[in-house]
């Protein structure tokens, strides 16, 4: 079927990809819209993750205070270079990221950055409550690695549920922006402070 113009604009309206990018996932779905971008999605997750290996360091440091300064965040996100450090989506993305640190009180930025002996702490527990269950032996383990990766979601933050929109990750985000803006982006580190925090 010959896709109309109307069609790609309203395609590239909806999700921001480029002209020809819409025209060639219209092609290919047949003009539906819903399946384009769909389409057009996976595409730019799959080149979001080529990017991965290009050299970040450009960026921004952001900060975000809650309330009546008992809650402070600041954060690092690089990205490629200093165009795209100050592209508004970029920025709105960093604070959104300090916002949510702030909300979710994550410890580590993404999984490989917690210690072996954590996890394995964490494993030991989780296999531990398996045995309770009486379940037999050969499903304990993924009894453990399910409770496991549970465990993952709430202490690294790429994994976290995005607060304003707990259907994505905070690392989904982050690739659909990469896909956006056809750079590499990474969450550096960040540091959170709470009022009052370990003191006794």
């Amino acid at each position: 079927m010959s896709v109309s113009a109307q069609l790609v604009k309203e395609l590239r309206d909806k999700c921001g990809a480029g002209m020809m990018d819409c025209k060639r996932a219209l092609d290919e779905t047949d003009g539906d819209v819903d399946e384009a971008i769909k389409l057009l999605r996976k595409k730019g997750m799959a080149a979001a993750d080529k990017k991965a290996a290009r050299a970040a360091n450009e960026g921004l440091v952001d900060s975000y205070i809650h309330g009546a300064g008992t809650l402070g965040v600041m954060v690092e996100v690089n990205c490629e270079t200093d165009f795209v450090a100050r592209n508004d989506e970029f920025k709105s993305f960093v604070h959104d990221v300090a916002m949510h640190i702030a909300a979710a009180a994550p410890l580590y930025v993404r999984r490989e950055q917690i210690p072996e002996d954590v996890v394995a702490a964490e494993l030991d527990i989780y296999t531990a409550q398996a045995r309770e269950t009486g379940k037999p032996e050969a499903v304990l383990a993924k009894i453990a690695e399910g409770k496991l990766n549970k465990w993952y979601a709430q202490v690294a933050l790429l994994e976290q549920p995005f607060v304003k929109d707990p259907e994505k990750t905070i690392d989904v985000l982050r690739r659909e922006l990469v896909a956006k803006v056809g750079e590499n982006i990474e969450v550096r580190r960040f540091a959170r402070f709470q009022l009052g925090e370990g003191l006794k």
